[in-house]
């Protein structure tokens, strides 16, 4: 019986997990907002979550426990000085999960996770211009009906005038070319 396990595995064993919650965390803290698959958001939340309280704390204590879970200095640096003190009027709750629908690939659902109190990033969306109607196609030059005169050729060199040799597609050489 599994009383008082409740944790997520996501398939990993102990160690990898650790390793690939820290990690998403400190991509968090990092770009404020990461996609990620909906399972390890759901993951990732509470780690976060704890995160930010031991930055509201601010004690060397709260600052060497977040640095022995995430192991990234300047993670910590941004968790102490941006992340927690935005939240200090919270009192929990400080991340959210949107969901975002499958993925291509292998129909995972994905999710983004952010900070409830980070700035609005307004994302310029470049598949806007790929909807745009098909281009009509451009009208070609009249050609004009009256005669060039035929061009004089100029000497050419005499490296020129040898007749070029075929060039092959591969680089194999045949037995008569050695």
């Amino acid at each position: 019986m599994r009383h008082q396990k409740k944790t997520v595995r996501l398939g990993r064993k102990a160690e990898h997990r650790k390793a690939l919650l820290a990690n998403q965390v400190c991509n968090l803290i990092e770009h404020q907002r990461i996609k990620t698959t909906l399972a390890k958001a759901k993951a990732v939340r509470p780690l976060a979550e704890k995160m930010v309280t031991l930055g509201k704390n601010g004690s060397i204590h709260a600052r060497r426990t977040a640095f022995s879970t995430l192991r990234h200095k300047d993670a910590v640096k941004k968790l102490f000085d941006e992340i927690a003190p935005r939240s200090t009027e919270r009192n929990g709750g400080y991340t959210r999960i949107v969901r975002l629908g499958q993925r291509k690939s292998d129909s995972a659902s994905m999710a983004f996770i952010e900070w409830v109190d980070a700035a609005v990033v307004a994302e310029e969306k470049p598949a806007e211009e790929k909807k745009t109607k098909r281009k009509e196609p451009e009208e070609k030059p009249k050609k004009e009906t009256r005669r060039e005169e035929p061009k004089v050729k100029e000497k050419e060199s005499p490296a020129a005038e040898e007749p070029k040799k075929k060039r092959r597609w591969f680089t194999r050489k045949s037995e008569g070319e050695k």
